[in-house]
C-alpha cells in the first residue's frame, strides 16, 4: 500500500512540476513594458500606471529621459531596451511620441504605443507636427530660460496640462517638471519605427497642449489602433486605467505572436 501510495504522490509532484514550468514558460513570453515620459515631466509621471501592468505579471521599466535632445533621450531608452529580455511594447507619451518613433526601430521592440503624443515621419521634427492646426492653449504657457530650455508655468501646469487634475497635485508636478532643451523639438527623426511596427494611440480629447485633431491624423497616417479618452495632455495621471488598458492590448497581441 505505501508502495503505491507513494507512485501517486510522485505522479502528483510530477503533474504539478509540469504545470509550473508551463506557467514559468507562459509568463515569460510575455513582453516587457519600457515607458518614455515627455517634456514638463519625469519617470514618476506614470506612477499609477506602472502598478496597474505590473499587477499583470509584467516587467516594466521607465526611462529617465534627459530631455536634452532627441538623441540624448533616444540613447536612455536604448540602454534600458538592452537591458530587456525578449520583445518590448515601447510606450512614449508627449514628446516621448517622437522618441520612441527612432528608438523603437531597436529589433526588441515588437509594439510602439502613443499617448496624447508626437508621431513624426521620418525627416520630420516634433515642432512640425502642429502645423495646419489650431495652436493649442498651453503654447502660451512655455517660458524658455536662459540656458534655452523650456518650462511650463504653475498657471499652465494646472490650466492647460492637467486640468483634470486637483491643484495640490499640479503644485507637485510644476516642481518636479523636467525642462526640455528648446533646440530638441527641430531634431529630426531618421527612421519611423511605426511603420514597420504595429502601432496603438490613445487620444486624449481635452489636451491643450497637443491638439486633439493633431493626435487624430498622427494616429490615422501611422495606421494606429486608435482609442479615446475624455482627459487632458496627462491621462496617464488622470485616467491610468484607461491607459494601462491600451497597453495591455499591445502586450495581449505580442504575446501571441
Amino acid at each position: 500500500m505505501k508502495t503505491v501510495k507513494s507512485q501517486i504522490a510522485a505522479i502528483a509532484l510530477a503533474i504539478a512540476s509540469t504545470l509550473t514550468v508551463g506557467a514559468s514558460q507562459a509568463a515569460d513570453t510575455s513582453p516587457s513594458v519600457v515607458i518614455v515620459h515627455g517634456a514638463f515631466a519625469d519617470g514618476s509621471d506614470w506612477a499609477k500606471v506602472v502598478p496597474l501592468l505590473q499587477a499583470e505579471g509584467l516587467a516594466v521599466t521607465v526611462v529617465q529621459n534627459p530631455l536634452t535632445s532627441l538623441a540624448d533621450d533616444v540613447a536612455a531608452t536604448r540602454r534600458v531596451l538592452n537591458n530587456q529580455n525578449g520583445k518590448v511594447v515601447l510606450v512614449g507619451h508627449s514628446w516621448g511620441g517622437t522618441v520612441i518613433t527612432e528608438a523603437g526601430n531597436d529589433k526588441k521592440v515588437s509594439a510602439l504605443v502613443y499617448v496624447a503624443a508626437f508621431a513624426p515621419e521620418a525627416g520630420q521634427t516634433s515642432g512640425e507636427q502642429g502645423k495646419g492646426a489650431p495652436t493649442p492653449p498651453g503654447i502660451s504657457q512655455l517660458k524658455t530660460d536662459s540656458n534655452g530650455f523650456i518650462y511650463l508655468t504653475p498657471e499652465g501646469m494646472a490650466s492647460d496640462f492637467a486640468q483634470d487634475l486637483p491643484a495640490a497635485q499640479t503644485a507637485v508636478m510644476t516642481a518636479t517638471q523636467g525642462p526640455i532643451k528648446a533646440s530638441a523639438f527641430e531634431d529630426k527623426v531618421t527612421a519611423a519605427a511605426w511603420k514597420t511596427k504595429p502601432s496603438w494611440y490613445l487620444l486624449a480629447t481635452q489636451d491643450r497642449m497637443i491638439h486633439p485633431d493633431v493626435q487624430r491624423s498622427s494616429a490615422k497616417r501611422i495606421a494606429a489602433h486608435l482609442s479615446e479618452v475624455n482627459s487632458s495632455h496627462v491621462p496617464q495621471q488622470s485616467q491610468p486605467a484607461e491607459v494601462a488598458k491600451v497597453i495591455l492590448e499591445a502586450v495581449h497581441e505580442v504575446a501571441t505572436q
